[in-house]
């Protein structure tokens, strides 16, 4: 069995100590994700209360029958939102068996989009399920509560820079975050070894909240896969593409992974991805010369294709791989889109104009 590790621990309450305490707190949020790139958080202040009735209304809507739950299927989406079934998304190529919402920014669609910026298909409404109402203001509560959070961690993260603290507001003056409510049912493999295949997030930072009691999530530290035990009321915490390669890959996106449960068993998680603007790229950290001597550098993403600094770019492309029934019946026409090729690490200025 791979070996268990309590990630390092975050403690949000720092950034409203004295002084000392402050200058601490930004110290460990930068080696920690230097090192490893992933983290427990906890004083981040939201009440595991809402957690627990968001989970429990996502239970609700997953045990309804399939018709029921596919009336909202994402295959009726041009934006990717909506209900994905068992089986219908990829990883690296390979099924992943998960049935998930994935819900975005309330946003009317694009009547006809500019082929100059193709993330304007994301734009659009979210699909939602009538027979669990409530599911609708608990999801949308939480994505403003966990976005709050995020942009505090941002801001954190460029002090722990030497940046100034609003560095990165401007990339998040319209954000595109993006919350996928995932249940995890356990098998025993013979379709496939993976929940969710291994892969690194294309955005900014990735706030993971478990259900409590929760296994299957691993971490890839030092080339071991790593099992990670969730801590009640914390959240796991990671960076995405975007900001290792605003800071020249000083800050690390950490490649992971979950594996399916037991058979007879389940896992419900809320993963949320904070995204600046899909036409925005975050500016580069213009880090000390000690920091700088430091940063790895960026290439190409795990397929080997560019990884733009134009976030939308990424959240397009990333989709189309993952939901090939969207891309096939909406999209067949982006998939070689000369705009989503390119160099990797491609941070030409007609990028950083957006």
């Amino acid at each position: 069995m791979p070996p268990s590790t309590t990630l390092p621990v975050v403690d949000l309450t720092g950034l409203d100590g004295d002084a000392a305490t402050r200058a601490a707190l930004l110290d460990r949020l930068r080696r920690v994700t230097h090192e490893v790139g992933f983290f427990h958080l906890t004083g981040h202040g939201i009440d595991p209360a809402l957690a627990d009735r968001l989970i429990a209304a996502a239970r609700a809507f997953f045990a309804l029958p399939d018709p029921v739950k596919l009336e909202i299927e994402n295959s009726h989406s041009p934006h990717f939102r909506g209900y994905t079934r068992v089986g219908g998304e990829r990883t690296q190529g390979y099924v992943d068996w998960r049935e998930q919402l994935d819900i975005g920014p309330e946003r009317a669609p694009v009547a006809q989009f500019d082929p100059q910026r193709p993330w304007e298909v994301l734009h659009g409404p979210n699909l939602w399920p009538s027979r669990v109402p409530q599911l609708r203001t608990l999801a949308l509560q939480w994505i403003e509560r966990a976005g709050a959070v995020g942009r505090r961690l941002l801001r954190a993260w460029s002090e722990s820079l030497s940046a100034p603290a609003d560095f990165f507001d401007g990339a998040f003056a319209d954000p595109d975050p993006l919350l996928k409510i995932v249940r995890y049912p356990g098998h025993d493999r013979s379709i496939t070894g993976q929940g969710v295949g291994s892969h690194k997030d294309v955005g900014v930072l990735t706030l993971l909240y478990p259900e409590p009691g929760s296994t299957g999530f691993q971490v890839e530290i030092d080339g071991t896969w790593v099992d990670v035990e969730p801590l009640p009321g914390h959240f796991v915490v990671n960076i995405g593409e975007l900001l290792e390669l605003a800071t020249g890959g000083y800050l690390k996106a950490t490649t992971h992974r979950v594996l399916p449960p037991a058979p007879g068993t389940d896992r419900v998680s809320l993963p949320f991805f904070l995204n600046p603007a899909l036409d925005q790229a975050l500016p580069h950290v213009p880090l000390p010369g000690a920091l700088a001597a430091e940063a790895r550098g960026v290439g190409a993403d795990e397929h080997g294709d560019a990884l733009h600094a134009v976030y939308g770019l990424n959240a397009l492309k990333s989709r189309l791989r993952a939901h090939p029934n969207v891309t096939e019946r909406h999209h067949a026409d982006l998939s070689n889109s000369p705009l989503l090729a390119g160099q990797p690490g491609d941070l030409d200025e007609s990028e950083h104009s957006e």
